[in-house]
């Protein structure tokens, strides 16, 4: 068990949600914060209400070709940087027959690419430190599909790939990886999901209105990574799911097709 206290804590994704959370939970533990999100005012709000030292950097995931430039501004803040939270992301809510290749793209380039950019830019900072702890937020559908959301899940298991190979490649030169894989949690990521055309979905669902509060959320994911766990499954019921895929793949088709997963 590896205390998080007093450490220097990137998190993208930071200005709602589950990065929002999470940099409260992580003042409350005297971390110092780098926050990023495309959103600056938002950014500003979630400082304000963080008792511990705060540096501000936003930008777009998708801008993957300046992930050197954000990680040397990142760096400037403190510089030094302990534990990057790859937090920052967007879903998807339709069927792959009517979704354009556009929205395809998207979610590749924001929910992979955009992480893989931002952890090779970093990894040479902890490969000169041997630490770092890479903490990459995926997804219950980074290990099992579902329904409107193919492209989102092809993102999430990509990550799968690539961080478990970072993580047999670099554990001899000190560094963790822990994939975090929350289920439904009481955020906005429904009504800010991606349809058909590209355009956000705006309404919320049933599942996602009724999962676990993202304050318990995080503080679960903390605990997973002061474990250095290499997975961890966070949320409700859903989270069998994993274990069905594993053991019995066709209960979970048929049981998944006969859920409400809208």
């Amino acid at each position: 068990m590896v205390a998080i206290n007093g450490k220097i804590v990137w998190i993208t994704g930071a200005s709602s949600g589950i990065g929002e959370g999470l940099a409260y939970a992580l003042a409350a533990k005297n971390c110092k914060l780098i926050l990023s999100g495309r959103n600056r005012e938002a950014l500003e709000e979630v400082k304000s209400k963080c008792n511990t030292e705060v540096a501000l950097l936003p930008f777009d995931l998708a801008d993957f070709d300046h992930a050197k430039d954000h990680v040397a501004k990142a760096l400037e803040a403190f510089g030094k940087i302990d534990v990057l939270i790859n937090n920052g992301g967007i879903s998807q809510r339709s069927l792959l027959a009517e979704t354009d290749f556009s929205v395809d793209k998207k979610l590749i380039e924001v929910d992979y690419l955009g992480v893989v950019a931002l952890t090779k830019a970093l990894l040479p900072h902890f490969l000169q430190h041997k630490s770092g702890h890479f903490v990459t937020v995926t997804s219950l559908m980074g290990k099992f599909g579902s329904p409107y959301r193919s492209g989102y899940c092809g993102a999430k298991h990509a990550l799968h790939g690539f961080f478990d190979v970072l993580r047999m490649e670099h554990q001899k030169d000190g560094i963790n990886v822990t994939l975090i894989c929350p289920g439904f949690i009481q955020t906005n990521v429904a009504k800010n999901a991606l349809t058909a055309d590209g355009s956000k979905q705006i309404t919320d669902d049933k599942a996602t209105q009724n999962g676990m509060p993202v304050i318990v959320f995080a503080q679960k994911c903390i605990k997973a990574v002061e474990a250095s766990k290499f997975e961890a499954y966070i949320g409700g019921k859903e989270v069998m799911g994993v274990y069905l895929k594993r053991f019995f793949p066709k209960f979970l088709h048929y049981f998944v097709l006969r859920s409400t997963v809208r």
